[in-house]
């Protein structure tokens, strides 16, 4: 809500600036030498506006590239931790359990503690920590049967994909465009708005509806393109997140109890949030034992 209202905060700043620079132009700059300049003020303003379309034409791509990833990152993350869950089932009690609540616990962080702290760039110091013992404990496991070799490979296969695919989810938080893309994007749209200034229409209001339109219409370009940018900026404190795995019993899941287990995740903290789907093939409720609700 607070990201929504800055938005609208953003865009009535734009809109009043725009429409007070115009009254400014046509107070201080008589109709008639602005109308006689029109076709040499036409050609370099479509000059701008093939630069800026190349320009945002090639951010979007890169936003929405990095969104993409995001989504399969989020998505892959969450399928090891339940994978990693699952296979604990078939280790010996001691390793199991450990295992199985070290996995809930790196749940719920994520979920509770590190998600809210990425819309400021940072990350949670405990889900590092519990993410690295979750690897030590399985390193631990000693295997003395071919099946219990089995497992620890794939363990120790899918705590490297779950660090991993963390790595890339913090990488995609704290990295974004480049600096210089935003530096053409606002000089280049400040200056397609500045240029209409100038342009000479003998009805002054409707030249001011135009130069408002105008500026909200390439606002939304640049808040598009700061959304997508943070895919993973904010998560909604109230929803569900990665609560997926296997369930607490130790019991085999009957194939009608599986079900999608979705991470609400709200696009640079708007009020609209999109749901990822976690893993198809997830079982109950990972946080279903008490206390890990």
């Amino acid at each position: 809500m607070a990201t929504a209202l800055l938005a609208v905060f953003i865009l009535a700043v734009s809109v009043s600036l725009a429409v007070a620079g115009l009254v400014l132009a046509q107070r201080r700059i008589p109709l008639e030498l602005r109308q006689s300049h029109n076709v040499a003020i036409g050609v370099v303003y479509g000059a701008l506006q093939i630069t800026f379309g190349v320009i945002v034409g090639f951010s979007a791509f890169l936003v929405l590239d990095k969104y993409t990833t995001a989504q399969n990152t989020v998505t892959s993350e969450a399928a090891n931790i339940v994978e990693i869950y699952r296979l604990a089932q078939q280790l010996p009690e001691e390793h199991r359990d450990h295992v199985q609540q070290l996995a809930k616990s790196y749940t719920q962080v994520v979920v509770e503690e590190e998600w809210p702290m990425m819309s400021g760039g940072e990350v949670s110091p405990h889900a590092d920590e519990l993410v690295s013992e979750l690897g030590r404990s399985i390193e631990d496991f000693e295997p003395s049967t071919d099946s219990e070799r089995a497992v620890y490979a794939q363990g120790l296969e899918r705590v490297h994909d779950l660090t991993e695919g963390r790595e890339l989810r913090l990488l995609n938080v704290r990295e974004g465009l480049p600096p210089i893309l935003w530096v053409v994007l606002i000089v280049l749209g400040a200056t397609i708005v500045v240029f209409t200034f100038f342009l000479g229409m003998s009805n002054a209001r409707l030249h001011r509806w135009a130069v408002a339109a105008l500026t909200v219409g390439l606002t939304f370009v640049m808040l598009t393109i700061v959304v997508l940018d943070h895919p993973l900026g904010n998560f909604s404190g109230g929803t569900r997140g990665l609560r997926a795995g296997a369930e607490h019993n130790g019991r085999t899941p009957r194939r009608g109890s599986l079900k999608t287990t979705s991470l609400p995740l709200k696009l640079g903290g708007c009020t609209g949030a999109s749901s990822l789907s976690i893993h198809q093939e997830s079982e109950k409720v990972i946080l279903e034992k008490p206390g890990f609700r």
